[in-house]
């Protein structure tokens, strides 16, 4: 789990949270989560 988090932080909007709403945060975050579930 620690190592999805780490994986995660690399989307630097997403470390930072840039965006102030959270449907959209959350969009970035499913996003960044199936990118990286499909290159490994």
């Amino acid at each position: 789990m620690e190592r999805a988090f780490n994986k995660l932080k690399n989307w630097r909007g997403l470390a930072t949270r840039y965006d102030k709403h959270a449907l959209i945060y959350r969009g970035g975050m499913v996003l960044a989560s199936i990118v990286l579930w499909l290159s490994a």
